[in-house]
């Protein structure tokens, strides 16, 4: 399996890796799932993991690399969560909403205190990362976005989109240039998704209150 960490071809003077572009290829279509709330969504994301976890682990990215690792098990929590059938509205689809004001607390607190966590483990142990703070920031929010995933809450786009704010100079800096121009895809997907999960979350909102109204 050596060729998935070779070069494939030169796009725009950037070398790009076959398992740098396969895997975000397929990373793209299990977001494209999610955003659809098909249960496709983990196991896609799943492979995507295994693949572009051979990637950074070969560029002495660990942060990315042990990213992958969370993304993956993220993936089987997240199978497991929508697979259990709790959460969905009557047409089976995954019901989505906005987290509570307690809920973003906690995932904007983990996410500041993991990244600091994580980056002094970097910073103490070099060989780890070679860009710490970037790296851990990337691998603490994508624990954050995927976890609000598993829970259907809307802000789980907000995160993807923060993580992507670092993701897209980091990648190209490290010579992965597909995982760039994948990640500005991702940014397009993301609000796209946002506005769907938003729209739904307002109707899902609103259901109950007619409900209520004697017709």
């Amino acid at each position: 399996m050596s060729w998935l960490n070779s070069e494939a071809f030169t796009l725009f003077g950037q070398h790009i890796k076959w398992s740098d572009m396969i895997g975000n290829i397929i990373g793209l279509a299990g977001l494209a799932f999610g955003w659809r709330r098909s249960l496709w969504s983990w196991p896609v994301q799943f492979l995507s993991g295994v693949i572009l976890f051979t990637a950074f682990a070969s560029a002495h990215l660990s942060g990315s690399a042990g990213k992958q690792i969370v993304v993956m098990g993220v993936a089987v929590y997240g199978w497991w969560q929508w697979s259990r059938g709790t959460g969905r509205t009557k047409d089976g689809q995954i019901t989505v909403r906005f987290a509570t004001w307690r809920e973003r607390g906690i995932l904007a607190g983990a996410a500041a205190l993991g990244t600091l966590a994580v980056a002094g483990l970097f910073t103490a142990i070099p060989t780890l990362s070679w860009d710490p703070w970037p790296d851990a920031y990337i691998f603490v929010g994508t624990i954050v976005a995927m976890y609000a995933q598993a829970r259907g809450m809307v802000e789980f786009w907000f995160a993807w989109l923060l993580v992507d704010a670092v993701g897209v100079p980091l990648n190209f800096a490290n010579g992965f240039a597909f995982s760039g121009f994948v990640y500005i895809l991702y940014g397009a997907l993301v609000l796209w998704g946002m506005r769907d999960w938003w729209l739904r979350s307002r109707t899902a909102e609103q259901r109950p209150a007619l409900e209520g109204v004697p017709a």
